[in-house]
């Protein structure tokens, strides 16, 4: 059996494969301010629920209003919120094209990423019934409780109606207001994410006679690499057969590397993954509209490194947050695994019986 010490040598080389650059390049990125409702720390208390604010647009006026205005001898601040923003995007990512004074290094690539969670998944009201202490260090590291299994956890029944309602809302609220779909598509690969993903977008009508949902399954989207039963990942041919539609990143392997059930990846590790994936996304992903289905474990780290103005916004299960990113492109290699992991807590058989 492999003592700690092993794990952890282990999980460091396979956290330096998975945050070792393919490119040499790296981006610096900011979150230009005063587009979404999500931008107050007030709202950290009792967050809105995305669905019923159309992702927290504000309605602002734009520099393409008046000149949509006079191309088409209308008003456009007429038009819906979110087609006066769709405007504004594509012209900021058009002039840097069209100017000739650009290069790769001081040019600034804009995208939309709408960020998605999970819905409830059992380890999540496992750890609620609990308690975080006796979760860390005793039940997170069982694949259940004999009652419930949290091992690659799935989604719960209310879960799947937090995602039903996802589904609703891209259905039936987008298209009324406009709201631009992504046309890429990035997911986790734990199970209650792939899940969330598919529930959320694979049955609507865009995709009659246009092909199917196909997702891009990512590593670097994965649950923090903890001590919990709950980020440890099916292997790819399970994933695979489950989600036949589905695309792997280059490079994916079979068996999950990463995971020990023995150490906690560092905070600092795994915002340099989430960094490899920004800046993957904007090095060879021309889309500007992203969908990114992962974990609140992610999401949070990710606005941290976009500059975001909340990056402590309370994103609960099943919710989801848009956002402007920038970014400009650094020369150099990229890359680093950050401090190490440290070992999980171990205790006995602790919490509520039954």
């Amino acid at each position: 059996m492999a003592t700690v010490s092993q794990c952890i040598m282990a999980l460091l080389g396979a956290l330096l494969c998975l945050s070792t650059p393919v490119f040499s390049v790296s981006f610096t990125y900011t979150t230009p301010r005063g587009f979404f409702l999500q931008e107050d720390p007030s709202l950290n208390s009792s967050p809105p629920d995305y669905t019923k604010i159309s992702y927290g647009l504000l309605n602002r006026s734009y520099p393409t209003d008046q000149s949509h205005s006079n191309n088409n001898n209308n008003s456009s601040p007429t038009k819906p919120p979110w087609s006066r923003f769709t405007d504004y995007l594509t012209a900021l990512n058009r002039n840097n094209r069209n100017n000739p004074t650009n290069n790769n290094n001081n040019t600034t690539y804009y995208k939309l990423l709408y960020l998605a969670r999970h819905g409830e998944a059992h380890h999540n009201v496992a750890q609620s019934y609990y308690g975080t202490k006796c979760w860390d260090c005793y039940w997170s590291q069982q694949p259940g409780n004999g009652t419930k299994t949290w091992l690659d956890a799935e989604m719960t029944t209310r879960g799947v109606a937090q995602i039903q309602a996802s589904n609703v809302f891209w259905r039936d609220v987008a298209p009324a207001e406009e709201i631009p779909f992504p046309r890429s598509f990035y997911v986790s690969p734990m199970a209650r994410t792939l899940a969330t993903a598919n529930l959320t977008f694979a049955s609507l009508p865009v995709w009659n006679g246009s092909g199917r949902f196909k997702p891009v399954v990512k590593e670097s989207l994965r649950e923090t690499i903890n001590q919990c039963t709950c980020a440890w990942r099916h292997p790819r041919s399970r994933i695979a057969a489950r989600f036949p539609d589905y695309e792997f990143e280059e490079g994916f392997s079979e068996e999950d590397d990463l995971f020990t059930g023995k150490t906690i990846e560092s905070a600092s590790a795994q915002a340099l993954r989430i960094k490899g994936f920004l800046d993957d996304l904007f090095e060879n992903d021309e889309s500007l509209v992203v969908s990114v289905t992962t974990h609140g474990v992610n999401i949070n780290p990710l606005l941290g490194v976009v500059g975001h103005p909340n990056p402590r916004f309370n994103i609960t299960t099943g919710q989801a947050v848009a956002m402007l990113v920038a970014a400009q492109r650094v020369e150099g290699e990229k890359g680093g695994v950050g401090e190490p992991p440290v070992s999980a807590e171990v205790c006995g058989v602790c919490g509520p019986v039954g």
